[in-house]
């Protein structure tokens, strides 16, 4: 059984397509797959609005865990407080994350912004998920300029935590490409250490599943595949 943990350089990189990618791909190779959100801020507490593990399912087929939901756009701590809901616990992810563990090929944990957002209570953040079930990570980056300085960052706070990082994708790869984005795919991989995986197409997200699942599967097969045995 494999845990892998999405998290990103910053929020808006494209984790959430990402994480339906991941799925859709190993589910497309004939593996099971389970997708668990921890924490979703910014949505309505009614559920009438698409969150996270909502886009996962659309673009994937496959359905996902969603252990809180807060109303305001913050990091999932602060939202909790500020909404007098309970905060996440540690221990209530790492038994969810364990129990689809056991029952699927490929579990998908999608965290919230990047690897030091609090997502509850005492502070805990996606390093300690990853720390507490044995998951590696892998890491989401923008294209543009700054993306050098975030993902060298992001990929040296994940390693520190004696997390394995599993590699790098842009998460929104731009039509027309700058100077700079253009640079990025060579340089992103020497100032990280760790490999660029793949760049998925911006605009990916508005695709059906149908077509979704087969770009998924060309982009990320060989590595879900190898990721898998």
């Amino acid at each position: 059984m494999t845990v892998l943990l999405v998290t990103g350089t910053s929020t808006g990189v494209g984790k959430t397509v990402i994480t339906a990618a991941l799925a859709a791909a190993a589910r497309a190779g004939g593996r099971t797959v389970a997708v668990c959100k921890p924490a979703q801020t910014g949505v309505g507490g009614d559920y009438s609005d698409e969150a996270d593990i909502d886009v996962v399912q659309r673009l994937s087929g496959v359905r996902g865990v969603e252990l809180a939901r807060y109303p305001e756009p913050l990091a999932p701590d602060v939202a909790a407080r500020r909404s007098g809901r309970p905060m996440l616990e540690l221990d209530a992810v790492v038994d969810t994350v364990r129990a689809l563990d056991a029952a699927h090929d490929l579990v998908l944990v999608e965290g919230a912004g990047g690897v030091a957002v609090r997502l509850g209570a005492e502070g805990f953040t996606v390093l300690d998920i990853a720390g507490a079930v044995g998951a590696s990570m892998l890491v989401v980056a923008g294209a543009e300029l700054g993306t050098l300085n975030h993902s060298a960052l992001t990929v040296a706070a994940v390693r520190a935590a004696g997390v394995t990082c599993a590699g790098l994708v842009i998460g929104s790869w731009p039509t027309e490409p700058s100077l700079a984005a253009r640079v990025n795919l060579e340089e992103l991989p020497l100032v990280t250490g760790v490999e660029l995986i793949a760049s998925v197409p911006g605009g990916a997200g508005a695709l059906d599943e149908k077509e979704f699942g087969a770009l998924a599967r060309t982009i990320f097969g060989e590595f879900t595949d190898s990721l898998l045995g």
